[in-house]
């Protein structure tokens, strides 16, 4: 006992000084009682009101008047304590329909309700039968394609903003559920795995309760840019070290992030007919020792919430426990989850809190914070509906919601910004090295070093390596291979004439190009990308966005100079319509009927998909009537979600990246396969990578090429953080373009170097070790010259000609497909050198 009191008299002291405490420090402190809780809970008090002052609403104590949907209470889990979940003989119908959806709706606008909150059980349709039948005669291919359409639906008719709480969500439910609904949210519960994998746990049978499962959940939503309240769920049999490190994971979510708006600390009440209905509840002491250790941990300017219908008297204990709202109150509907306990009456809960010397203010579901901020954090189709409900300040107005058409941003394709950017970035470069939301947007620097993949020794033998590659190098392990990415001086050379050896067996020895043009038809762009310097917000000096003209215009342009190609990306853009993709393909192919469209990386296709509310067979079935040919494989940079989730906030995990391209080779879509190395990976990760665009090839077959992509480090945001390292050195570039050759060997015929990010002599050098082609005259390629590349943003045909013949081979004009042109093609180009005049430099006159 001594020595718990001195543990706790240090812990406490720490928090009086304002000192960070370890897990630890707050496992002790979760037990303060008495004399101890009150310093405690003084100490989170104190907290609180210097976060409400810094957040400009000292003294005030904030609620969301809302209604509750219980769209469904079906669910494929089986928690011990939960009496919302039931089974289908229970219920009228498997889910509410969209009249009783929005009766609730619009009662509760007509009392002033701003939130509609939908609850609802995981993936029912996975359990029972009933609800896919239900779902199925309704048209809706999932439970959550029919929560978007209610949450459409409760916008357009009745102005009430729909805060979701589905379950578990994947990194792609984010992306179409984010544009009906301005925040959503799940409790985490607990980090305890005892809970989940021990029988007779409190979330034992339950595929959704694993608690990584719920942290991916946390993560997905802040690399999704989505408002998101999470919790835990105290006294469902965990332990107290286990409640300090669930505290502990939430804080290192929201820190590395910043989208979780609040956290509910929620006491466990036992309910008859459950499982657990003999379990004693969460005592209010230790509910308010919880809630002030989480403010403690996530700090001032976290929202922290206790659910004011289980509390009993207790309010002014829970203030002074730290929190700064009571969350979510229905003057109309039951707690469904708790419908034992009755929310309070808004004026009572007024009255409880004046007592403890605070004002309640009613704010909507999206907090202050993030109304103010905007992009990215809401999306545009959310603007007017959020606005027309929100004060200057992001809080709630006191009016009744009405209804507001839910549709795609004004705007569409109307030019605006730098659109010179593309020529005038070789005159005067970029206007700052970064943009403006640097600190902001990319989640916080200091939280990402802590993700760093760990350092991977080289534990293989060159020498035997060598051997190996020479007879059989598909028989290479991966510590081989990763051996070989390490040689240098004389062993580098011959791993280099072991490639070239294959190139010339399968390629001979031409090498290829392609005439083509680049089109970045925007670089407005919140998806966080830390390495990109391209993305820029709407605001920034740099940012643009090309009309449909000027992109046909463009492709027109292309044509005329001889190319065969256009090859189309852009920023993701949160104006563009769902229907942008289609509508730039149908526009460049009415322009230029015969141009080949290589357009939309997996980020854009899943971006198209989510924003039509496609699958993303049905979208790329589309995309390829209005005019693709192809698709970029890129999006990739390296295959491998450690590495993923360092160098993007937001872009699509590697599962999503293998989804897209796998299905577009099913329906008969082409594509490139690229990979962007030498920044926060290792020599590992690029096997790994290599060996997985292999296997893909091997099961589709629809790969035209591997191009591999230095990181180009200058103004790449992750570089200026000091995270990343100034790209690959010129042995690892030639060792990855031979090690590529070599592992990809039958599988993917030609390896394409990029001329845009490595200098002419390093890109003969690497033709001398494997490579058989050097991508395109490009036209305008503007992502690698933001980031600093040196290399200009075209070449012309003669250009490569002198890069090229320096090594004694032939250079060739391809196709897209590595056809040969037709001869009218071919002549074009040789008359305009690849290049058009559009974009050509003007040359200082000499006196």
């Amino acid at each position: 006992m001594q020595g718990m009191t001195a543990g706790m008299r240090r812990a406490l002291a720490r928090a009086r000084d304002g000192k960070t405490i370890d897990v630890a420090e707050a496992a002790i402190l979760l037990e303060a009682r008495g004399a101890d809780l009150d310093t405690l809970l003084d100490h989170a008090s104190r907290i609180r009101d210097a976060g409400l002052a810094a957040a400009g609403r000292p003294g005030v104590i904030t609620y969301s008047r809302k209604v509750f949907i219980p769209l469904t209470r079906l669910c494929r889990d089986r928690c011990g304590y939960c009496t919302f979940a039931t089974a289908p003989a229970k219920l009228p119908s498997p889910f509410l329909s969209p009249d009783e959806v929005l009766a609730i709706a619009r009662e509760g606008a007509s009392m002033g309700c701003k939130e509609a909150l939908f609850t609802l059980g995981d993936r029912p349709e996975d359990r029972w039968p009933v609800a896919r039948e239900w779902l199925d005669a309704h048209g809706y291919d999932d439970t959550l394609s029919y929560v978007r359409a209610m949450a459409i639906r409760v916008l357009e008719e009745t102005g009430l903003l729909p805060h979701l709480n589905p379950g578990v969500l994947t990194w792609r439910d984010f992306q179409r559920l984010k544009p009906v609904a301005p925040s959503m949210g799940m409790m985490l519960e607990t980090t305890s795995t005892a809970l989940f994998t021990e029988k007779g746990g409190a979330h034992y049978g339950s595929p959704d309760k694993a608690p990584a499962v719920r942290l991916r959940v946390l993560e997905d939503a802040g690399r999704s840019n989505v408002p998101f309240t999470t919790g835990i769920l105290i006294g469902i049999g965990e332990t107290i070290l286990d409640r300090a490190e669930s505290i502990f994971a939430i804080r290192r979510v929201a820190r590395e992030y910043g989208g979780i708006q609040e956290v509910i600390v929620q006491n466990f009440r036992a309910k008859p007919d459950t499982a657990m209905r003999g379990m004693p509840d969460a005592d209010l002491q230790e509910l308010a020792a919880t809630i002030a250790v989480t403010r403690l941990v996530l700090g001032p300017r976290m929202r922290v919430q206790a659910p004011p219908n289980l509390i009993g008297d207790e309010h002014g204990l829970m203030i002074r426990a730290g929190i700064d709202d009571w969350g979510g109150v229905s003057p109309l509907t039951p707690d469904h989850v708790n419908p034992e306990r009755p929310w309070p009456h808004i004026d009572d809960l007024a009255s409880r809190t004046a007592v403890s010397g605070f004002d309640l203010r009613e704010r909507l579901t999206i907090y202050p914070e993030y109304v103010r901020a905007g992009e990215p954090w809401l999306d545009p189709r959310l603007l007017t509906h959020v606005s027309a409900l929100a004060a200057d300040d992001g809080m709630a107005l006191d009016v009744n919601p009405s209804g507001h058409p839910w549709q795609e941003p004004d705007g569409g394709f109307a030019a605006s910004g730098r659109v010179d950017l593309h020529t005038e970035v070789d005159v005067s470069g970029r206007t700052n090295d970064r943009r403006d939301d640097f600190d902001d947007v990319y989640g916080d620097w200091d939280a990402l070093r802590d993700r760093l993949p760990t350092a991977v020794s080289i534990t293989g033998d060159g020498a035997e390596a060598l051997r190996q590659a020479a007879r059989d190098p598909l028989a290479l392990t991966d510590a081989q291979a990763e051996a070989l990415l390490s040689l240098t001086g004389d062993a580098l050379d011959e791993l280099c004439a072991l490639a070239d050896g294959l190139r010339r067996e399968v390629n001979g020895d031409d090498v290829t190009y392609v005439v083509n043009r680049n089109i970045n038809f925007t670089n407005v762009c919140y998806t966080g990308c830390r390495f990109c310097a391209f993305a820029q917000r709407r605001t920034d000096a740099d940012a643009y966005t090309l009309s449909l003209d000027q992109v046909a215009d463009r492709a027109e342009e292309a044509w005329a100079a001889g190319a065969t190609e256009v090859c189309m990306q852009g920023g993701i853009h949160p104006d563009l319509p769902g229907t942008a993709y289609f509508d730039i393909a149908r526009a460049v192919k009415a322009r230029v009927p015969d141009i080949h469209v290589h357009a939309f990386s997996p980020m854009e296709v899943i971006n198209g998909a989510s924003r039509t509310n496609l699958s993303i067979e049905d979208w790329l079935t589309g995309a390829r009537e209005a005019g693709v040919d192809s698709l970029p494989g890129t999006a990739a940079e390296i295959l491998d979600d450690d590495v993923r989730w360092v160098l993007t906030k937001g872009k699509l995990p590697t599962r999503e990246w293998v989804d897209v391209i796998t299905t577009a080779h099913r329906v008969g879509i082409p594509t490139t396969s690229t990979m962007m190395y030498g920044h926060v990976d290792n020599h590992a990760h690029w096997i790994k990578h290599i060996r997985l665009i292999r296997r893909l090839q091997e099961e589709t077959g629809g790969f035209s090429e591997f191009v591999l992509l230095p990181f180009v480090h200058h103004s790449a945001p992750i570089y200026l953080a000091g995270i990343a390292r100034p790209g690959p050195t010129a042995d690892e570039n030639r060792a990855v373009h031979a090690v590529s050759r070599l592992l990809l060997h039958g599988a993917i015929h030609n390896i394409q170097c990029s001329w845009v990010k490595l200098q002419d002599d390093l890109c003969r050098q690497v033709l001398a070790g494997g490579v058989n082609d050097i991508g395109g005259t490009l036209m305008e390629e503007t992502i690698s010259r933001m980031a600093g590349s040196e290399n200009g943003s075209y070449k012309t045909i003669s250009e490569l000609r002198r890069m090229v013949e320096l090594s004694g081979r032939p250079l060739r004009q391809r196709t897209t497909e590595y056809g040969t042109p037709s001869p009218e093609r071919q002549a074009a180009a040789a008359a305009s050198d690849g290049v058009c005049a559009s974009v050509r430099r003007v040359l200082p006159v000499v006196n």
